[in-house]
């Protein structure tokens, strides 16, 4: 029965869905005030800073504008309540509010890298699509059927759940379809070794790392990628994403051709975005996270460690080799702790 007339109807239903005018008003507001590249920049400068602060003098190395200039953008980002400061003798430091830590981090680490990104693959990703799962059905049997002969302790049944997990996962995240078969099986293997240690079915093993990012694109991939450079097969390194991307960043490929290192940017078989499985936490002697937020799960009994670097997918050519410099301080520095009474291979030699 239609309403006939000037009578207010029942509430639609997208107006019951959407958020309410006011909360509109204010989120549009704040959205204004980081709408700007330079305020941007500045954000992601004091959210990855070491201290979590930094001052209108370090940020005004962001550009070429003049310092009162630098000040203005700090106070807009100031009146929406995104930053707080104080005065400590002749500097004023800045930080990212506590209320907005949280929603900094997720434009940072999540918002952003898919904004730069985003393309036709990630789009069809994001509904779901998996093409051609069943024209590779004969594939992926075969891989199972190796892998079960190969792991004598994990069921023939196992091997088929995983191996078809790791299909659907890759895919979902995009990417050239012609690999999917080639990775799934690397995934896969990988998977059915760190359900294994997990199992304790290898009691004697080197120290195991798994970096852990969002995409699995640039951070993650760099860290892994140096730690195997210096430890060789003294560590075993894994690296995963919450929510991976379909390829390594361009500009942290650029980075892993000049560790001229082959085993170590092995880009196809061994370092490509992968997601995050509970298996490779379980695995892990040490966890790294580095802007996944609570993603990871936490395990007892697994040593932990967050790490505060900048996103290379998001920074200058500069800002990407400052990333890559401190990355392989963190590196070192957790390669002596894993390995106290072993020197560092280098490549010039062993430190």
């Amino acid at each position: 029965m239609s309403i006939q007339g000037g009578s207010a109807g029942p509430t639609t239903s997208a107006e019951a869905h959407a958020i309410g005018a006011d909360a509109a008003a204010d989120l549009a507001a704040t959205l204004k005030a980081i709408a700007d590249p330079l305020r941007l920049r500045m954000l992601s400068a004091i959210a990855t800073s070491a201290t979590g602060e930094t001052t209108a003098g370090d940020l005004a190395t962001l550009t070429a504008v003049s310092q009162p200039t630098v000040s203005h953008h700090l106070k807009v980002l100031r009146e929406v309540g995104l930053l707080t400061s104080d005065r400590r003798g002749t500097w004023v430091w800045y930080r990212i509010a506590p209320a907005y830590r949280g929603a900094v981090t997720t434009l940072l680490d999540r918002f952003a890298p898919a904004a730069v990104e985003v393309h036709g693959a990630h789009a069809a990703a994001a509904y779901g699509e998996v093409a051609g799962l069943a024209d590779v059905d004969p594939a992926l049997d075969r891989i199972a059927a190796s892998l079960s002969e190969h792991f004598a302790d994990t069921p023939e049944r196992e091997c088929y759940r995983v191996v078809r997990e790791s299909y659907t996962a890759l895919a979902r995240r995009g990417g050239n379809a012609a690999h999917l078969v080639p990775l799934t099986e690397h995934f896969a293997r990988q998977r059915i070794i760190d359900a294994e240690k997990a199992r304790g079915a290898q009691d004697a093993h080197p120290p195991q790392v798994l970096f852990v990012c969002v995409a699995n694109a640039g951070r993650s991939q760099l860290a892994a990628a140096l730690l195997r450079h210096y430890a060789g097969d003294r560590v075993v390194v894994r690296s995963a994403g919450s929510a991976p991307a379909s390829d390594v960043h361009t500009a942290v490929r650029g980075i892993l051709d000049e560790l001229g290192d082959p085993a170590a940017v092995d880009a196809v078989t061994r370092f490509y975005p992968k997601p995050l499985t509970d298996d490779a936490v379980r695995a892990a002697d040490v966890v790294v996270t580095m802007g996944c937020g609570d993603a990871c799960p936490v395990l007892p009994d697994k040593r932990y460690e967050d790490w505060t670097v900048g996103d290379p997918a998001l920074a200058s050519s500069a800002g990407v080799a400052a990333i890559r410099d401190e990355l392989d301080r963190r590196v070192r520095e957790l390669l002596a702790s894993l390995l106290p009474t072993e020197g560092i291979l280098t490549t010039e030699g062993t430190r």
